[in-house]
């Protein structure tokens, strides 16, 4: 009521200038719910971010949240995804919060020596399993943390430092087996794990809540590079098709209770998941991520009481939906697209902070109508799979033609997939 706050540090603070919000559940939010919050609640997105920087401040380890509630921080989860959230909100425009200080906090956070076995990962390229249990996804998670820190810095004027968080960005093929084509976990001698079976989720073992068939395609900001490795699009949609069909059976992650709402090995209850069916795109393969996503639609979501597939997690599973009911999604926050998937509502809008609406139309959608025949973007035909901040930003209206049957040409061609690091 009166604006204090118990910080990180166990004293009382008066927030004067910025409402302090805590509970920042970022190894799920910085997906979805955050990106979502830079449109329809971006007064907010600053006061969050100033927060984020408060905890910085109070910390004894000079570290942004990892995972904070209540004016505590958990240690919960990996990665310290507060920097793609933070670099998010700057690369949009939002930037009523200290920038200096973000800027400050965003480095010292990916380079703190008391945070798991970053010393290590900057050493070798990959945090090694005989360091530290969940080393192959934490490998991944901070490559890609890693990117938007890289583009954060090129936003602010420092392209020399930003080549530096580029190069760690690609840290992930580092963990990438090619002889048996997924990532692996591999200890300080450079020794593949020779326990490794890809269906297995193991409790404290190479992965964290997931298993190498769900991980390997954590490559959000390069998912291009990924395909390379993978040996092209033909494989990689077959890799897609092979995770989505393949039985996954219970004794295969019986130790992770969070894996859950299973189509194949794709696990939509879990956070991990969350970005694989838009990954056709990248392939030239638009028409199958919109497959894909009304089949997650139709199978994993309902306005009943188990209407969501697994934990909400403060709100990131339905934020992935109003991402995807709106036919679109932000596979990579930090790069500015949004991969097409395919509208499951006739009409929706966003009201913008700059006045400004952006509304979605999905002529002719039914049961059958699942394929987008042909986007236009205000009456001008749209070539790309993904569309862009700037784009929604301006404003109008994007407008799908829907029909039963798929175009297999719309979004194949190289030029119209979606961004990679890699081109």
């Amino acid at each position: 009521m009166n604006g204090e706050y118990r910080g990180v540090d166990g004293e009382i603070h008066q927030g004067k200038d910025h409402t302090h919000y805590t509970l920042f559940s970022l190894w799920d939010t910085y997906r979805a719910l955050h990106p979502l919050l830079t449109y329809i609640a971006p007064d907010r997105v600053g006061d969050m971010v100033q927060s984020m920087l408060d905890h910085y401040q109070q910390s004894y380890d000079k570290m942004l949240p990892i995972w904070s509630f209540h004016g505590h921080e958990t240690w919960t989860m990996i990665g310290y995804h507060a920097v793609s959230v933070i670099a998010d909100a700057y690369l949009k425009g939002i930037r009523n919060f200290d920038t200096k200080l973000a800027l400050e906090a965003v480095l010292a956070t990916a380079n703190s020596p008391i945070y798991d076995a970053t010393t290590e990962y900057k050493q070798y390229g990959y945090v090694p399993m005989d360091v530290l249990p969940e080393s192959v996804s934490i490998t991944l998670e901070y490559a890609y943390d890693d990117f938007t820190i890289a583009r954060l810095l090129d936003a602010m004027g420092k392209p020399n430092e930003a080549k530096v968080y580029y190069q760690r960005a690609l840290s992930y093929k580092n963990v990438f087996d090619k002889n048996v084509g997924y990532m692996r976990g591999r200890d300080s001698k450079g020794n593949w794990d020779p326990e490794f079976t890809p269906e297995e989720a193991k409790y404290m073992g190479p992965f964290t809540e997931g298993n190498a068939n769900q991980y390997t395609f954590y490559v959000p900001h390069d998912v291009k590079g990924l395909i390379d490795l993978m040996g092209g699009d033909q494989k990689f949609e077959q890799r897609l098709d092979a995770l989505f069909d393949t039985h996954l059976s219970d004794e295969m992650i019986k130790e992770h209770e969070d894996i859950a709402g299973l189509i194949g090995n794709y696990a939509h209850g879990n956070e991990p998941s969350h970005h694989i069916a838009y990954l056709y795109n990248y392939a030239g393969k638009p028409w199958r991520t919109q497959e894909r996503i009304r089949q997650i639609m139709d199978t994993l979501s309902s306005d009943k009481p188990d209407g969501l597939a697994g934990n909400d997690d403060v709100g990131q599973m339905s934020a992935w939906y109003v991402f995807s009911a709106m036919g679109c999604y932000s596979v990579a926050p930090g790069d500015l697209s949004y991969v097409i998937g395919a509208s499951q509502l006739p009409s929706i809008a966003l009201n913008l902070p700059n006045g400004k609406v952006f509304s979605v139309k999905a002529n002719k959608l039914s049961q059958s109508h699942k394929y987008i025949k042909v986007a236009q973007l205000n009456g001008e035909v749209l070539k790309q799979s993904f569309i862009t901040h700037e784009q929604i930003m301006a404003g109008g209206t994007l407008v799908f033609e829907m029909s039963d049957k798929p175009n297999k040409q719309w979004g194949e061609a190289h030029a119209h997939r979606p961004p990679s690091l890699s081109n």
